[in-house]
């Protein structure tokens, strides 16, 4: 039983970890084109550092993982830390998301340390919208790499960032394909997270918005039964009975009121909420010969600390410090 409760009832059992702040594409909504400040190598914890605190959290309650970046698959030797962390007691599921660049060539090797399920980034069907999102010609790279992550075995789900304006003519054809390959696509609403604030309101295509589209063309649609309400995505079952879809409606659905995720940054700090102004370094413990009890009484203290929710919605949001990619996915 999680010990991680929060001053509003919420207990936390899931913890994302990135691995690194570097990626090998650049979204506009993410990150600029050029030169990025990238964390020095080591400044970035090592496999080590970071099996050492899932070992210390996991007591504490945490029993699910994800691994993300910047482009997890950068990191050297990923598929070692897989299994580390996968023999962590407690540890129940562990998961990855990626941009599918290097999946292929990476595929049977992750398959191969224990890894089942992995969420792959990609916001249209496209090529050369593709092109034009993540300003890198990687679109064939990508579809092969989902092809590969299926026929080694693993269950594949599709993270789309939707955009007004943009990817609203993608919404339905990224539905069709997840239909014919057995692929949940979750769409993800447009969130105040760039490093270059082009964020506005005006840009998010709504949870509310897709729904309509897809059950006008597609077909109708009802929410899963029984869903997990901690969940980040609202997922709804075709009523045919093929396949699923999930939206992740930060906007115009706040969830925070059931929120049991922990992110613990590259760099090697903890933060409680994606859009937090405030971090705790764990790093420093990690590096200092500091006892477990130091690092547990850490983990505790940041999600005591926590607050109600993000306020995207309300005229005193200030957006993090760290873009998207720093942060972790």
């Amino acid at each position: 039983m999680s010990v991680l409760v929060d001053g509003f009832g919420r207990t936390h059992t899931n913890l994302r970890i990135s691995v690194t702040d570097r990626c090998n594409i650049r979204c506009f909504y993410c990150m600029p084109e050029e030169a990025t400040d990238f964390g020095r190598r080591e400044e970035i914890l090592t496999f080590e550092e970071i099996e050492r605190f899932v070992r210390v959290a996991a007591p504490l309650g945490i029993d699910k993982l994800r691994l993300t970046g910047g482009e997890p698959l950068l990191r050297r030797g990923l598929p070692d830390l897989i299994g580390r962390l996968q023999a962590v007691p407690g540890i129940r599921e562990l998961s990855l998301t990626t941009n599918g660049v290097l999946l292929e060539r990476e595929a049977a090797g992750l398959r191969a340390a224990g890894l089942k399920r992995i969420n792959v980034h990609l916001d249209t069907l496209d090529r050369e919208r593709f092109r034009q999102i993540t300003r890198r010609d990687e679109f064939d790279r990508v579809m092969a790499g989902i092809d590969a992550a299926q026929r080694v075995g693993m269950r594949v789900k599709i993270n789309a960032v939707a955009l007004r304006g943009i990817t609203e003519e993608d919404t339905v054809p990224l539905a069709r394909f997840g239909r014919e390959r057995d692929i949940e696509i979750r769409y993800i609403e447009f969130m105040p997270l760039d490093s270059q604030g082009i964020w506005d309101t005006g840009r998010v295509l709504t949870a509310d918005t897709m729904i309509a589209r897809i059950t006008e063309e597609i077909g109708p649609m009802a929410a899963v039964p029984d869903a997990d309400p901690r969940a980040p995505a609202t997922e709804y079952r075709y009523l045919d009975g093929v396949g699923t879809v999930g939206f992740i409606a930060s906007v115009s659905r706040p969830f925070c009121l059931n929120c049991n995720r922990l992110r613990l940054t590259a760099d090697g700090h903890i933060r409680y909420c994606l859009f937090a102004i405030d971090e705790t370094d764990v790093k420093a413990l990690l590096r200092d010969g500091s006892p477990d009890s130091a690092i547990a009484e850490t983990i505790l203290g940041n999600v005591r600390a926590k607050w109600i929710g993000h306020e995207i919605n309300q005229r005193g949001f200030v957006p993090p410090p760290r873009p998207m990619y720093s942060i972790g996915g």
